[in-house]
């Protein structure tokens, strides 16, 4: 008996022992790790940054995240001329990047959203009708459609006002491809960033715009901000938002058309972190290594698209 109680005694101080090295390694993995990690570019990508360097932060306190908005053009300049560790880019990753040593992995995917005032004057007619991608460009780019409308066939004489980004937007190339264009091809009062873009909008009855997802939806309560609308996309050109095309009524509703590809691609896209060459910054390759994998469960409530394991877990090999 006091045989089997002395092994009792053993075998709890073994349980002890190693809870207490388990935890005290996970302490150290959470408190050794320290560093610097600063981000900068994609205003589709910025809120989502943003959050990811909060949540990492609050299990690596030693660690400094600093993410600045300023546009696709800036983040891929800043990456490449290592100004920061991680550029966000919201479009493809081009083959003048790639031979300037640009290093990526995709990280979650959103859309461009066509957007106008709700005090738009055809508010009614643009929401059951929508416009095709046909009269997206001939709003944008060749310009035959001057008038709302003429947009959405009614009697309406006011004159469309066009906004697009001034800076080097991901948005303007993502929005150039749904119309088969070039960017330098859309026309419009350039308007720096996207919050820019959004609040024109807002503050113009007779405006249109261009928007990434989070600046047209409150991410918070899932609908559309206070003033502004999605313009929905009549992606069959029968002249009417079918049931099967209406999903702009809340974010969810939205994010699961994207998600199964209703809402067509592009204007839906990948959002990437750029840097030059593979980091080598420990501390930028725990944070990317997290935001694949911990990270993507901020996704769905930030507004954002989460990508399949197998593209998740191709990425992650990257950083091996």
């Amino acid at each position: 008996m006091k045989r089997y109680k002395f092994l009792q005694v053993i075998i709890l101080a073994l349980i002890i022992s190693i809870t207490t090295s388990c935890n005290k390694e996970q302490s150290t993995n959470e408190t050794t790790l320290e560093g610097e990690i600063t981000l900068s570019g994609s205003f589709a990508l910025y809120p989502l940054a943003v959050k990811w360097a909060e949540e990492f932060q609050k299990i690596y306190p030693k660690v400094v995240i600093d993410v600045t908005a300023g546009g696709t053009g800036k983040g891929v300049a800043d990456a490449l001329s290592q100004t920061v560790e991680l550029g966000m880019v919201g479009r493809e990753i081009n083959e003048e990047e790639i031979k300037n040593g640009a290093w990526y992995v995709p990280v979650t995917k959103d859309a461009v959203l066509a957007s106008a005032s709700k005090n738009n004057p055809v508010i009614k007619d643009l929401l059951q009708k929508g416009l095709s991608q046909e009269k997206f460009k001939d709003i944008y780019i060749t310009q035959k459609i001057k008038t709302w409308g003429e947009a959405v066939g009614t009697a309406d004489g006011t004159k469309i006002e066009l906004y697009k980004r001034s800076d080097a937007g991901g948005v303007t190339e993502s929005w150039a491809k749904f119309l088969k264009a070039e960017q330098e091809e859309i026309q419009g009062i350039g308007i720096f960033g996207d919050p820019g873009v959004a609040e024109a909008v807002k503050k113009n009855p007779n405006g249109i715009g261009f928007n990434n997802t989070l600046y047209v939806y409150d991410a918070s309560t899932r609908k559309p901000y206070d003033g502004i609308i999605a313009i929905p996309i009549d992606i069959n050109n029968n002249g009417v938002i079918d049931p099967e095309e209406n999903f702009y009524d809340s974010l969810d509703q939205l994010d699961e058309a994207i998600n199964n590809g209703k809402y067509p691609s592009p204007p839906a896209r990948e959002l990437y972190f750029m840097s030059k060459g593979k980091p080598e910054n420990k501390v930028t390759i725990a944070f990317l290594k997290w935001a694949l994998t911990d990270g993507q469960k901020f996704c769905k409530e930030s507004g954002y698209i989460n990508l399949p394991n197998t593209v998740l877990e191709e990425q992650l090999k990257k950083l091996e």
